[in-house]
């Protein structure tokens, strides 16, 4: 015998509603579905992140290989912006430079000349875009890019320079010979 229209329970209609989900259930579910949208976007961040990384320095593992006559030769990609940057060191300390051949020297700035040690010398005015502004001389123990390596290459600390980056001028590009092709760099010593 089939049951009738009011005898039946929810469960057994066929157009029942089903039934509320507790309160502490539903919120559970809202918590559970907010940190997987955040996991989501932490996880687009650190990807993006990386990819903007690379657009701007695409020479953030610099590779160094010897010429069949026996020089060190490091090749650099041109980022998107048509500049050669890449990272390296001065005195042990990790840093991004940016090739500048219409630099006469390197120019750091003062927080990176405090973490790598270089101490300051006598003042200098320089010539900016903005002006002139004083600067201080400096010699850098060690420089390098790749296993390409100078010593008591001669720089400014400018303080002006806001940027992370070190211009790395011709005070150490002028004892490599460089060769551009396309869109690469290379660089031997």
């Amino acid at each position: 015998m089939r049951p009738s229209i009011e005898t039946m329970t929810h469960h057994q209609h066929p157009h029942a509603e089903p039934p509320e989900e507790p309160p502490a259930t539903r919120k559970m579910g809202t918590v559970m579905a907010g940190i997987a949208w955040l996991i989501i976007m932490v996880m687009l961040t650190g990807f993006f992140s990386g990819w903007l990384d690379r657009q701007v320095n695409p020479n953030q593992h610099v590779t160094t290989a010897i010429n069949g006559q026996g020089q060190r030769e490091v090749v650099l990609k041109r980022n998107r912006s048509g500049h050669y940057v890449a990272d390296g060191t001065i005195n042990g300390v990790a840093v991004t430079f940016l090739l500048d051949t219409g630099a006469t020297g390197v120019a750091i700035s003062p927080a990176i000349a405090r973490a790598a040690g270089a101490t300051r010398g006598r003042p200098i005015a320089l010539r900016t875009a903005n002006g002139t502004a004083q600067g201080f001389l400096t010699e850098l123990n060690s420089v390098t890019l790749g296993d390409i390596e100078q010593y008591g290459v001669p720089a400014t600390i400018s303080p002006g320079l806001a940027t992370k980056e070190v211009l790395l001028g011709m005070s150490f590009l002028k004892h490599l010979e460089l060769v551009q092709k396309g869109d690469t760099l290379t660089l031997k010593q």
